[in-house]
């Protein structure tokens, strides 16, 4: 074995798009580093963003958020919701909007998955916040499901890989 460092070798990882309600607005983020905590009942997920987004205020505000996962084919709006700040810009202009039972979630109907979350508690960073969600409902389109499961391979997941962007190439 060699050693390369503290080199963070989890990629590629599936790129996402979290939804949250800022000032009664739905807005969306791309991100990347999404983690699962466990796999028993209830669930728990997490996401990391630095403190500038303009996300965390809706997370924090209305104590719920979303997690989608675009397919390939919304590879262009993923990376302009990546780019662009909610602050200045309509980034759910872009979508079809719908909410699940939180009612305050916005997912994506374009996104083959969206999972709504309640907030359960948020790690604070000098730098960013950890938000850890309760997973409340997911939904899927028919044609991603296999046996009543998520089948990636129907569902072509948008990747993230940094190793490329570490690289010199693009990374979505």
């Amino acid at each position: 074995m060699t050693s390369i460092g503290p080199v963070n070798a989890l990629y590629p990882m599936p790129a996402t798009l979290v939804g949250a309600n800022v000032n009664g607005k739905p807005n969306f983020l791309a991100v990347a580093h999404v983690g699962i905590l466990n796999h028993g009942t209830p669930q728990y997920l997490s996401i990391g963003l630095a403190k500038i987004h303009y996300t965390n205020k809706g997370i924090l505000e209305n104590k719920s958020f979303s997690i989608c996962l675009p397919s390939e084919d919304l590879m262009v709006e993923t990376d302009y919701c990546g780019i662009m700040t909610g602050k200045k810009t309509d980034k759910a202009a872009l979508f079809d909007v719908f909410y699940g039972d939180l009612k305050t979630a916005p997912m994506i109907r374009q996104c083959p998955v969206s999972m709504e979350l309640k907030l359960h508690d948020v790690l604070d960073f000098k730098t960013h916040d950890i938000f850890i969600g309760e997973l409340a409902e997911t939904y899927a389109d028919d044609g991603v499901l296999t046996d009543g499961a998520v089948d990636m391979a129907k569902l072509r997941p948008l990747l993230f890989d940094r190793s490329f962007r570490d690289r010199g190439n693009a990374c979505l």
